[in-house]
């Protein structure tokens, strides 16, 4: 049932910096990889017996940083998601993020509610002692005239995106403890296939507090994580272009957090993000401004996070919503310039939590590392290369530094 939009993909192009994730079942011809299995694999046999209560937020605030993995369990057999969890909390993860599509919450009609896969995957999450951070998208169809699907798309009416979130907050009350809010609307193939309209997602996410604030006060409010894009044109915005004109339409009091999205690209997490712009080898030959091409780092977060200040909103943290980077060296695949090797993608990942700890720990929340895997995945998926895990449960080098980081950080 899953299907994932989760970051931007084009041909390539230079004009575009392009993101991790494509739909599932996408592929580019080549080789499959040679990962050695773990010896050190979790087992369901290994889950701890009495799993600690899952963690919440003080005062509207997340521990700082908070490390978080991304799951994707829905319609995933019990065994799936029990191995999944006993992966994360093993690696010293207190937090997942998961997708809970509005599409398959309320499928057929207005008021139609389906809630036996989210009652499963949210009392599984809890019992394993886990905080959820729920992305919420993914239009049905009949919130859209023109039927728009499966691409995802505002609806007609926000009155029906807002009367959902009433909802599925007020069933999961203090058991979902924050919502991200759509998903890099900033590039055309996630809002309709139309020119990105940041004026239009900023009602959105008024709609969305609203109603999540209303039937769960104390749930966090995430704006979507962007694309980070160099491309201005009717399919994308730059992200500090998109945040800024959201800033513009009173976003600003319709949030609790802001969601960015973290790519490693090329370099190093430490790497300053001016240098980066201009080394074409990492920013990939890119002709676009050099300002534009300071997404290439892992460190753009701290641009975004100027422009917050710069609208009075230094008070909020910033969640990273999706960081990682690619061991994907297919010949064929757009992301074959930036692919690191295993053992680079777990130092990269370890180094980019070891930045925010020591520099970002005023103001950064959630760091959210892209993924465990699902079974079903193969070399031809693009999600593939990104995780952390092998489809068959076994770990890759990244799992292992990353669990003795956190084992050492005390989780």
């Amino acid at each position: 049932m899953h299907r994932s939009f989760d970051w931007f993909r084009t041909p390539r192009t230079p004009l575009i910096a392009l993101s991790a994730l494509v739909l599932l079942g996408a592929s580019c011809a080549g080789p499959s990889p040679n990962l050695p299995p773990s010896p050190n694999a979790p087992s369901a046999s290994s889950a701890p017996e009495a799993p600690a209560l899952p963690p919440s937020v003080e005062q509207g605030r997340f521990t700082s940083p908070t490390p978080a993995v991304h799951v994707l369990l829905w319609g995933q057999p019990g065994e799936v998601i029990e191995r999944t969890l006993v992966q994360a909390r093993q690696a010293g993860f207190r937090w997942v993020k998961q997708r809970f599509e509005w599409r398959y919450v309320e499928p057929h009609q207005k008021g139609g509610y389906e809630w036996n896969e989210p009652d499963r995957l949210v009392n599984a999450l809890r019992s394993a002692g886990l905080g959820i951070i729920a992305r919420v998208d993914d239009q049905p169809v009949w919130t859209n005239a023109q039927r728009i699907f499966p691409v995802a798309a505002p609806p007609d009416r926000l009155d029906d995106w807002g009367d959902f979130l009433s909802a599925l907050a007020g069933r999961y009350k203090g058991k979902i403890q924050a919502y991200e809010v759509w998903n890099e609307p900033n590039i055309a193939r996630e809002w309709g296939e139309q020119r990105p309209d940041p004026a239009r997602y900023a009602e959105m996410l008024k709609v969305s507090y609203q109603a999540i604030k209303r039937a769960d006060p104390q749930a966090l409010v995430i704006t979507a994580g962007l694309s980070p894009t160099t491309e201005r044109s009717e399919r994308a915005m730059p992200p500090a272009d998109y945040l800024e004109a959201m800033y513009r339409a009173g976003a600003k009091g319709s949030f609790d957090l802001l969601g960015v999205h973290a790519a490693g690209f090329k370099a190093s997490p430490e790497a300053d993000p001016a240098d980066v712009a201009a080394n074409p080898q990492l920013a990939n030959n890119d002709p676009s401004e050099l300002a534009l091409r300071r997404v290439y780092a892992f460190r753009y977060v701290e641009d975004l996070r100027a422009l917050m200040e710069r609208n009075g909103d230094g008070q909020k943290q910033v969640a990273v919503l999706e960081m990682g980077w690619t061991t994907d060296l297919r010949p064929n695949s757009p992301y074959h310039w930036h692919a690191v090797s295993l053992e680079q993608q777990g130092d990269y990942l370890v180094g980019a939590l070891g930045w925010a700890e020591q520099r970002w720990a005023s103001w950064i929340g959630p760091m959210t590392i892209i993924y465990l895997a699902q079974p079903d995945w193969t070399a031809r998926d693009e999600q593939y290369w990104w995780s952390i895990t092998n489809p068959d449960g076994t770990t890759r080098p990244a799992y292992e530094a990353l669990k003795r980081h956190l084992g050492l950080r005390g989780g």
